[in-house]
């Protein structure tokens, strides 16, 4: 790599990153200080901190806004960026990450590696940044070099060497005794000089690279400022193989130096490209105390001047370079440096200028949703709170306020409640009024629940697009991920990058409560256009109810933010800690003693912990404390109770429709999605795509696209063979393959498989995969991924089925009504003998049918005219019997029953009473009469039947 020069002025950009009251602004002033930049040592709690400049900051002693100071240190020219350290404020320090040569990760001696600070190492390392370690406070610390270079090493993983002494004498190289700290010098006292000491780094260097192994193996003078060591230890650092450690106190001006010494000796500025064409990198947007909209960046090549053009329409007006809250103003700026323009209007976080692309790689999102409103009697409305909150968000993205149709309120998205409190006290002084926010809710997300085709097609009068769409679970933390596997032969390429253009132009919602959706992969794998009537708009509504018609397909799994946590409480409070914490769900691990102190270290869903830091202050009278550490999106502890409460309906929300539009007599007709593929243009798309024999384990594929599988005569897998003329056996082979081979006995088997044709090497997919399976026109679900209930109009079955009637009757049904509809003659009215019999055999058979399919079955009887009878509500081997009381049909029991039912289940009634099945549908409940539920009982009856054989042969 390129080292530069010792009279070669360099410029360097390096962030100040840290856990909350870990030294980090004290370090600042540190620097500054022996940098000579200012003239006295400012405090953060005596509020007179360079870089705390910020009235909030100074009333509440923390950072909250990223600051930008200047100092040089021997040829170097330093931009220091001082970042937040209360996790709250972490989207402000992950923006910076984007303008930075190198971090500066500060570490408490006392306290280590703490949660926020493996929070930062992730986000450094994601994003590549070498990375230099001082620990401070090490005047206090109760804790050795060793044990905290073992810490880091274990917590953060690495190569962690102590330099604290080795760049003390430029002159003269080596390691030097005077800037070893206390241990060293306790070395020395014990005989062991200089070059003792030289010897035992560059064996700890040795560890990071080959270069610095070899270069410890040969006899070269170890001189760690100079020469090949120089060079090595900068590409180790630079690589991320090597970390160097400074240990010291900022408080008392301890390790400064050496700390500013690494940085002049082995952080170099990216190199920016030969063509020294312009580019820079927007990475804040703020505002100074007239108002003058700041576009702040880091320029990566070439330079511009006052007056130059470097976005669209716009010219630059102002060029300042800031330290602290002061400022000079330039009129170019260079490569490296980082300066805050005025007259850009338009810029953004993220931006690229000039040669530079785009880049939005923040990981870190919040996980509250608030509602947000002005304080009553100050005359401002929302249309006014929403755009002073749009200008906040040029500021901050992620505040992304929003206003909810369902009761018209604003909400905002913030990282947790210290967030809260300094944005209630912003809007006061930058806006002259005063806000109220709502309690705190929880946001979730959603990600598709299994494999599945969507398809979209719009075609009212002159319009015409169809998309299809392939859905997958991504990995957890990737977000949406699109890709094209279409030809250009079915669909032009202008037209595949105009889907995915829809696809990531706004937020797609989730089936279950309406969440955002987050970690899927979606392909585009077809569609077609019209020469004549398709235009751009088109496309955008195919492409969204392609995308909703296969997320009602797949159906959807709820995710809920987790916390990392460490919850330290006197020993006699653990117990009830621990007690909490399986409440919530959470995860944790054997307490551990500190003396009196106990400690416990685990993880828990974030909506148990939102107030749990009060009570353990309560608990503790003080003495307890609770560090957080956002954990990531995981599966929902208890969807199926926020799901409930959510009570949102997918296919009644018009915004987000999975219906698409057909053109039928000169108007646009809505087809269901469900019934979309008996009328599409293109044919099923997913098994020339998917090649089932290299699905992962434990990915599941929607029913509906499963049985294609079976039916396909288009798939060939792209191993070569062709299963076009595949029998049932090879089919079932790839079922396996997929799903796993079944281990259970051939009943389960029978009982997995669910209704329809069975026998050994027949090709029918487990039950839990055929929930959506309209196919077969029999049960199904509707892809939320709720579980099926089934009410059962009891004596209108009984009446309905031959097999039962002619129980109660005690004659040949079927022979009678057959010899009557013969003769023409008026059927005479028949008095039922006996409906015990009868009604014993229907509970029978329900019962095998519930067992089987593993859905929950209410059968309903009629006690209308039994006299006193308070009905009942009983259990028969799982199955949930009814007996309606005095004067109350089994009809009015249904309809009242279902509309409860119908929240919570994906409810079927089974009745041919017209009147039960319009009230039960109007609550949102599938009907099916009672004949055609007969075939499916039978089904499931010849299931079982067959699993029985195959048993019996077995034990032959």
């Amino acid at each position: 790599m390129h080292i530069s020069s010792d009279d070669q002025t360099k410029y360097l950009c390096a962030g100040l990153l840290a856990h909350v009251d870990s030294g980090k602004t004290t370090l600042s002033e540190a620097m500054l200080y022996r940098a000579g930049a200012i003239r006295s040592l400012g405090r953060v709690d005596h509020g007179d901190a360079f870089l705390d400049t910020d009235p909030l900051e100074k009333k509440r002693g923390i950072t909250i806004f990223s600051k930008q100071a200047m100092l040089r240190w021997k040829n170097t020219e330093i931009t220091l960026l001082d970042t937040p350290g209360h996790g709250d404020f972490s989207a402000e320090t992950e923006r910076v990450l984007s303008v930075l040569d190198c971090g500066i990760l500060v570490v408490s001696g006392s306290e280590g590696v703490q949660s926020h600070t493996e929070t930062l190492w992730k986000l450094l390392k994601r994003r590549g940044i070498p990375v230099l370690v001082f620990v401070n406070k090490m005047d206090i610390s109760h804790r050795t070099r060793a044990e905290l270079l073992e810490e880091m090493e274990n917590s953060l993983g690495g190569t962690f060497v102590d330099m604290t002494g080795a760049v003390g004498d430029r002159n003269g190289g080596g390691a030097s005794e005077e800037s070893s700290g206390r241990e060293a010098s306790q070395d020395v006292g014990k005989g062991q000089g200089r070059e003792a000491l030289a010897d035992a780094l560059a064996e700890d260097l040795a560890r990071a690279s080959e270069g610095l192994t070899r270069l410890a193996l040969e006899d070269v003078e170890k001189d760690f400022c100079a020469g090949q060591w120089r060079s090595e230890i900068a590409e180790a650092v630079e690589k991320r193989e090597l970390f160097p450690v400074v240990f010291g106190s900022a408080l008392r001006l301890e390790g400064i130096d050496a700390l500013l010494d690494i940085l002049d000796l082995y952080c170099e500025m990216a190199e920016s490209p030969e063509d020294q064409a312009f580019g820079a990198r927007v990475f804040k947007i703020a505002r100074d105390d007239r108002n003058a909209r700041l576009t702040f960046m880091r320029i990566t090549s070439g330079t511009f001047r006052v007056r130059d053009q470097i976005t669209d329409g716009e010219k630059v007006s102002q060029i300042r370079v800031y330290s602290g809250e002061k400022f000079n103003t330039i009129d170019e700026a260079l490569p490296g440096q980082v300066a805050a323009v005025t007259g850009l209007n338009n810029t953004y976080e993220g931006q690229g200028l000039g040669v530079e692309e785009d880049r939005h790689e923040e990981v870190l999102e919040p996980f509250m949703d608030y509602v947000i409103r002005p304080t009553p009697d100050q005359g401002v409305d929302d249309h006014r709170l929403m755009e002073d909150l749009e200008a906040l968000t040029e500021e901050d993205p992620k505040i992304s306020p929003r206003l909810e149709k369902e009761g018209g309120e604003i909400h905002i998205s913030l990282m947790g409640e210290i967030q809260l409190e300094i944005l209630k006290e912003i809007f006061p002084v930058r806006f002259g009024y005063e806000v109220e926010l709502g309690t705190g809710r929880i946001l979730y997300r959603e990600t598709v629940a299994s494999i599945a085709e969507g398809v979209g097609h719009f075609e009212p009068l002159r319009h015409y697009a169809e998309v299809h769409l392939v859905l997958q679970p991504g990995e957890p933390g990737s977000g949406l991920v699109f890709r094209r596997a279409c030809s250009t032969d079915e669909l032009d390429l202008n037209w595949q990058r105009l889907i995915l253009t829809h696809l990531g132009e706004k937020t797609h919602r989730g089936t279950l409560i309406g969440a955002p959706l987050t970690d899927t992969v979606i392909t585009v794998v077809g569609g077609k256009a019209h020469k004549k009537h398709t235009e751009g708009g088109d496309f955008r509504q195919a492409t969204y109810r392609a995308l909703r018609c296969g997320l009602m397909k797949a159906g959807c799994r709820l995710l809920e933010p987790w916390m990392d946590l460490e919850i330290r409480v006197p020993t006699g409070n653990i117990g009830r800690v621990m007690a909490d914490l399986d409440r919530m769900g959470g995860e944790f691990g054997e307490p551990e003693n500190e003396g009196d102190i106990s400690v416990i270290r685990g993880m828990a869903p974030a909506s148990g912990l939102l107030d749990y830091q009060k009570q353990i202050i309560q608990m503790s009278k003080g003495r307890g404390r609770m560090a957080l550490k956002f954990r990531g999106y995981e599966p929902c502890h208890d969807q199926e109770k926020v799901v409930d409460e959510a009570a949102y309906d997918p296919e009644q929300d018009l915004e987000n429709t999975p219906d698409s539009v057909f053109c039928s007599h000169g108007s646009g007709e809505i087809v269901r999605w469900r019934d979309v593929e008996e009328r599409m243009a293109v044919p099923p798309q997913i098994w020339r795509y998917l090649d089932p024999s290299k699905i992962p384990d434990g990915v599941e594929v929607c029913p509906m696209d499963l049985e294609k599988l079976r039916r396909s005569d288009t798939f060939s897998p792209s191993s070569g063979g062709d299963w076009r003329n595949a029998s049932d056996k090879e089919l079932m082979e790839i079922f396996r393959r997929t799903y796993g081979s079944g281990k259970k006995d051939p009943l389960a088997r029978g009982r997995d498989r669910g209704p329809g044709r069975a026998g050994e090497g027949s090709f029918e997919p487990p039950r839990k995969y055929r929930l959506d399976d309209s196919l077969s026109r029999g049960i199904y679900g509707s892809g939320r991924g709720r579980q099926i209930c089934i009410m059962v109009d009891g004596y209108n079955v009984m009446n309905a089925w031959p097999e039962l009637k002619e129980m109660i009757f005690g004659e040949d049904v079927k022979g009678k009504e057959a010899d009557a509809r013969a003769s023409a003659a008026p059927a005479q009215k028949r008095v039922p003998r006996d409906y015990g019999p009868a009604r014993e055999q229907l509970v029978s058979r329900l019962m095998e049918y519930q067992g089987f399919t593993g859905y929950r079955v209410i059968l309903v009887f009629d006690a209308y005219n039994v006299e006193g009878g308070l009905g009942s509500r009983t259990r028969d081997g799982g199955l949930e019997i009814v007996y309606t009381r005095e004067n109350e049909t089994a009809d009015a029991y249904i309809q009242q029953a279902s509309e409860k039912l119908a929240r919570q289940y994906d409810l079927w009634v089974i009745s041919s009473d017209t009147l039960v099945q319009q009230s039960s549908f109007g609550h949102g409940a599938l009907r099916m009469s009672s004949m055609r539920f007969l075939q499916e009982v039978q089904k499931t009856e010849s299931q079982i039947n067959s699993a029985v054989e195959e048993i019996n042969s077995q034990t032959d």
